[in-house]
C-alpha cells in the first residue's frame, strides 16, 4: 500500500479512500508518531478535535527536558524518557527548537528529605543516568544565593534542561505534513466500528486478544506478514464525516480512555490531574541559575522553580485530581499554595511581577507506568497514561510504537531517497538570535526590524511568516505559540489591536498586509532598542 486511496469519503474535505493509519491526537506524542510513520510508504491521517496541534496537555506544562533520573527503574517510562531525551536533544539542534542545559538541583529542606537523597541518587544510576552528584549546603548557597533559608543539601542533575513545548509538536507536525501525512483539525472522533474484510495485501494482520493490562506490549500471536481476507480495519465516525483506516493509533491524551472504550476498552482510566502554574516577569530571571526541584513524594514531583527558554521564571505545578477533562481554570487556593511554596524556595521571587497564571491537565491513570500496547488482531495501538514526561519521551515513544506496529504486521517500507531533514523552525527562545537582533536579516527584509509586540520583541515579519507557514495558526492563541506575541508583561494591552489587525490581514491574504505594520501603528524599529538588554520588556 502506497497511500493511494481508491474509495470516496462521506465529505469532500475529508481524505478519500482507506488510510493505512489514522492517528488520533495531535499533541506531542501523536505528532511524533505521525512524523515517524511519515517516513514510510503509508497513507497516514492525523486527526484532532482541536483547531491546532499541541493544544492539550502539550501546551501547558513545566517545559523541562527530563533525563529520567527519578523514574521507576525498569519501567517503560524510564526506558522511553531516557531514549526520547537523547533523540530530542539532537532533533532540537537540527530543527532550531530552543533548548537550554541549565541543570537541576534537587533540594532537601528537612532531615527526612536529606536522608532520601542517597536512595534517589541510586535510583538515578539504576535508570542509566550516572552524572548525578551530591551538593553540600555551602555549595548549594554559593550556586543559588537567592535560595530561601533552611536548605540542607541537594543533588545536582547537570543534564536536566528547559525547552520550548510549543515549537516541538509544531516541528513534528510540519515534518509529518511535508512527508504526506494528512492533518485534520477540528475533527472529533465520536465512534469507531470494525470495517468489513479487507482485500489481501493491504496491510499487516495476525491474530490476538483485545487491549488491556499495563506497560508496553504487543498483543496477539506471533504471526507476521501482510493480512489475508480475514483482517479488519476501522470505520471512524467524526464530527466531519466518516474515515476508514486499516490501522488505528490512539494518542488522544486526556481522551485516550474514551477512544479505548470504543474498541473494547480495559486496563486503564484517565483521571485528569490539574497543575496550576505562575509565570513571573523576565526581571525575575537573575534570581535562579538552575531548575530547583523538590524531593518528590509518592503522589507528585512537587512544586519547582524553573527558568523558561523565553526568559521568564516558572513556579509550580500543583497536583489536583479532578473529574472534568476540560477544567483548566486556576483557583485562588492553588495559586495561594504556589505563592507559599515559592516564598520558601526563593523569597525574592514573590516581589516580582506576575506575567501570567495558567493550569494544565496531565493524563494520569491508576497505573504508575505508561499504557502503551499494540493489538495485532484489531490493528490497534495505544499510547496512553503518559502524564508529565511526554514531551521528553515523545520521540522515544514514537520509535517504540513504530517498532511494535512493524512487529504486528504493519508493512514499513521506507520511502525512496534520503530521509528529509527536520524543518528549521522559527527560533523563539532567548538564548539564540531573534530576528529583531539580526542586522543582516533586517537589511534583507525590513519587516524583521519592525517590532509589534514590545514586551516579547516580536516583529511583523515573524507574524507574517507564521501566517504563511505550512501550519498557520487558526487563532490568536496559535499565533502566540508560534511567535510569543502577546505573551509578555502587558499581555497585549499595548499591541493586541495591531496584532489582531495583522492576523486578520494575513488570514485574508491582503497583499503587503504584514510587510511593515500599519502606517502610524505602535510598531517600533529594532534599532530603537539599541542599548537595552536583549529580551527584557521594553
Amino acid at each position: 500500500m502506497t497511500g493511494s486511496p481508491q474509495m470516496t469519503s462521506t465529505r469532500p474535505d475529508l481524505p478519500p479512500g482507506i488510510a493505512d493509519v489514522v492517528i488520533i491526537g495531535a499533541g506531542v506524542v501523536g505528532t511524533a508518531i505521525a512524523r515517524a510513520l511519515g517516513r514510510y510508504q503509508l497513507g497516514c491521517v492525523l486527526v484532532d478535535a482541536a483547531g491546532d496541534v499541541g493544544t492539550g496537555t502539550t501546551k501547558a506544562n513545566t517545559a523541562i527536558l527530563h533525563t529520567g533520573f527519578d523514574a521507576v527503574p525498569g519501567s517503560l517510562e524510564s526506558r522511553l524518557v531516557r531514549r526520547g531525551s537523547a533523540l530530542l536533544r539532537d532533533y532540537a539542534a537540527q530543527a532550531g527548537i530552543p533548548v537550554e542545559r541549565t541543570g537541576a538541583l534537587l533540594i532537601a529542606w528537612t532531615p527526612e528529605q536529606e536522608a532520601e537523597l542517597p536512595a534517589i541518587a541510586e535510583k538515578s544510576r539504576q535508570n542509566g543516568y550516572t552524572a548525578v552528584r551530591p551538593v553540600t549546603r555551602a555549595e548549594l548557597y554559593r550556586r543559588e544565593p537567592h535560595l530561601g533559608p533552611g536548605a540542607l543539601a541537594a543533588l545536582e542533575i547537570p543534564d536536566e534542561s528547559i525547552l520550548c513545548p510549543w515549537t516541538t509538536p509544531l516541528a513534528y507536525a510540519t515534518e509529518a505534513v511535508r512527508a504526506g501525512v494528512r492533518l485534520l483539525l477540528n475533527t472529533r472522533v465520536t465512534g469507531i466500528t470494525a470495517a468489513g474484510p479487507q482485500p489481501a495485501g493491504n496491510g499487516g494482520g495476525g491474530t490476538g486478544g483485545r487491549p488491556g493490562g499495563t506497560g508496553g506490549r504487543t498483543r496477539g500471536s506471533e504471526a507476521s506478514g501482510e493480512a489475508g481476507t480475514d483482517a479488519r480495519g476501522h470505520v471512524l465516525a467524526t464530527s466531519r464525516g466518516e474515515l476508514r483506516c486499516r490501522w488505528l493509533v490512539n494518542a488522544a491524551g486526556l481522551e485516550s480512555d474514551r477512544i479505548d472504550r470504543m474498541l473494547g476498552g480495559g486496563g486503564f482510566t484517565i483521571r485528569p490531574r490539574r497543575g496550576e502554574l505562575i509565570v513571573f516577569d523576565k526581571l525575575a530571571r537573575p534570581l535562579i541559575r538552575s531548575i530547583l526541584l523538590p524531593v518528590p513524594t509518592a503522589q507528585t514531583k512537587g512544586v519547582l522553580v524553573a527558568p523558561t527558554v523565553y526568559g521568564n521564571v516558572l513556579l509550580g505545578p500543583t497536583a489536583e485530581d479532578i473529574d472534568d477533562a476540560a477544567d483548566t481554570a486556576t483557583t485562588a487556593t492553588g495559586l495561594a499554595a504556589l505563592r507559599g511554596a515559592g516564598r520558601a524556595i526563593i523569597p525574592a521571587l514573590l516581589d516580582e511581577e506576575v506575567t501570567a497564571t495558567y493550569a494544565g491537565l496531565r493524563a494520569a491513570t491508576e497505573h504508575r507506568d505508561y499504557q502503551i500496547e499494540v493489538d495485532r488482531q484489531r490493528r490497534y495501538a495505544r499510547a496512553a497514561g503518559i502524564r508529565s514526561t511526554g514531551l521528553s519521551a515523545s520521540l522515544g515513544i514514537a520509535e517504540y510504537v513504530l517498532e511494535r506496529l512493524g512487529a504486528a504486521g504493519l508493512p514499513l517500507r521506507e520511502r525512496s531517497g534520503s530521509p528529509a531533514a527536520p524543518p528549521v523552525m522559527p527560533y523563539i527562545g532567548e538564548a539564540g538570535t531573534r530576528p529583531y537582533q539580526d542586522a543582516a536579516r533586517i537589511a534583507a527584509d525590513p519587516a524583521y526590524g519592525r517590532i509589534v509586540c514590545h514586551c516579547e520583541r516580536v516583529t511583523s515579519g515573524e507574524i507574517r511568516d507564521a501566517l504563511a507557514g505550512p501550519l498557520p495558526p487558526a487563532d490568536i492563541d496559535g499565533l502566540r505559540r508560534r511567535t510569543r506575541v502577546l505573551n509578555g508583561r502587558c499581555q497585549g494591552f499595548f499591541c493586541a489591536a495591531t496584532v489582531s489587525g495583522l492576523f486578520a490581514a494575513g488570514r485574508q491574504g491582503v497583499p503587503g498586509g504584514l510587510a511593515g505594520g500599519p502606517p502610524g501603528g505602535p510598531g517600533v524599529n529594532a534599532g530603537e532598542l539599541a542599548g537595552g538588554q536583549s529580551g527584557e520588556p521594553a
